[in-house]
């Protein structure tokens, strides 16, 4: 997977996910332009390097090229929290502190997403920090944030159990 985008490589894939087409790097100047002042050549390499590291190709266009994304904004965040996950030495700890840093449009979200990945779940059976469904254990899963998760069937558990006390705050 390639590396987190530093600031301005972020500036410059914000602009190519949002206009969703094949840009060169007069258009992506310009943009910028409005709001710092940057050289060509500096637009330029960073391109470059974004070519270089996977985020997006390029094809030849006259005498420019013009770059495209590879893939859209929210597989790169999916990238960067599956990295970061798998890189804990306790992934459930990690969760449960992650969940317990999510706002309420986030617990939303995540119940959203869970609908889609999970369809066979009945409506409100995918319980999200504090906010417990009365089901299961409620043990676990909520230690480390204070919060009882609802647990629901209790299974995966055990290595929540293992969550540091002061996981998430």
């Amino acid at each position: 997977m390639p590396r987190q985008l530093g600031e301005l490589e972020d500036a410059v894939m914000t602009r190519v996910w949002q206009w969703n087409r094949p840009v060169t790097v007069r258009e992506v100047l310009e943009d910028l332009q409005q709001e710092r002042s940057i050289a060509y050549t500096t637009v330029m390499t960073v391109m470059d390097n974004l070519h270089q590291k996977g985020w997006v190709r390029r094809e030849v266009d006259g005498r420019a090229y013009r770059y495209t994304a590879v893939s859209t904004r929210a597989a790169y965040s999916a990238a960067l929290m599956n990295e970061a996950w798998s890189q804990s030495d306790n992934p459930a700890a990690a969760l449960v502190a992650f969940f317990g840093m999510m706002s309420a449009e986030q617990h939303d979200a995540l119940r959203d997403a869970m609908r889609i990945v999970l369809p066979t779940l009945p409506e409100g059976s995918v319980p999200v920090a504090g906010e417990g469904t009365g089901e299961g254990t409620g043990e676990g899963a909520g230690e480390g944030t204070g919060e009882d998760t609802g647990g629901g069937s209790g299974e995966g558990t055990e290595a929540a159990d293992d969550a540091e006390p002061d996981a998430g705050r």
